[in-house]
């Protein structure tokens, strides 16, 4: 969930399959109160309160966040860390996702109302920031060649940005855009600050984007290799013609 929108899908895990999904994208960016309504209400929607689940997990989607090299990691200096990457308030409650496989601490600013509504719904519960989930599971994809892979996930106006290479984290950013120019700038910029030319480089799009979007089509007259990205279906079992509208993020998240 994110202050742009929010979605949620119900997997059974057993038998590899999505009992329900849905999703909402705002027309405009609302406040965390705001989004903790909308939630309230999608979930007297579907009657999801009235339902048991053997776990819940919840993915906080916003640029409050921090990655920090985990031999320079504090849990004492939570804060200190994301007032260099982004502005936050006094009252702001931190915490943080360890990256084992790269040895990397993602420390974030959760949605603390959105977390304690969920605890007096369901209890105990698991939440992640979506640089946590995204960084960890595109990690896992099937990469081939030795160019470098620029993923692009886009929820709304919203878009988080991965740079991959031979399995090799480079880069992970979010940005909030307006216009499809605005989209192709973050995704020039971020290549530029890494010396990456555009001749050689993979860009695979996903979530909120198809081929003939106007976003697309721009990045194809700046950008050699452009492709949407769909996860194999091998390795993500509840993909299938009915469920790939369901947010990436989410299905990674187990």
């Amino acid at each position: 969930m994110s202050l742009n929108g929010l979605s949620f899908c119900i997997l059974d895990t057993i038998r590899h399959k999505v009992l329900l999904s849905d999703k909402l994208i705002f027309e405009k960016t609302l406040s965390a109160y705001d989004v903790l309504k909308k939630l309230k209400a999608l979930f007297e929607e579907h009657a999801l309160t009235q339902k048991e689940f053997s776990e819940v997990i919840v993915i906080h989607q916003n640029p409050l966040f921090a990655l920090v090299p985990k031999p320079l990691f504090d849990p004492q200096e939570l804060s200190n860390y994301v007032r260099f990457n982004a502005r936050i308030l006094a009252n702001d409650h931190f915490d943080f996702d360890e990256i084992g496989s790269q040895d990397m601490v993602n420390v974030y600013v959760p949605f603390v109302n959105v977390n304690n509504y969920i605890f007096e719904v369901f209890g105990e519960f698991v939440f992640k920031h979506i640089g946590t989930v995204l960084i960890s599971s595109l990690l896992h994809s099937k990469i081939n060649g030795k160019l470098p892979v620029c993923y692009v996930h886009i929820t709304g106006k919203t878009m988080d940005l991965v740079i991959l290479k031979e399995k090799r984290f480079l880069l992970y950013n979010t940005f909030s855009y307006a216009t499809k120019t605005d989209f192709l700038y973050f995704i020039l910029f971020a290549l530029e600050q890494l010396d990456i030319d555009t001749e050689n480089v993979i860009l695979r799009l996903f979530g909120a984007i198809e081929e003939g979007d106007d976003r697309y089509e721009l990045c194809l007259r700046y950008i050699r290799q452009v492709s949407i990205f769909v996860p194999s279906g091998t390795s993500h079992p509840f993909i299938n013609e009915e469920s790939r509208n369901i947010d990436f993020a989410l299905l990674n998240s187990l």
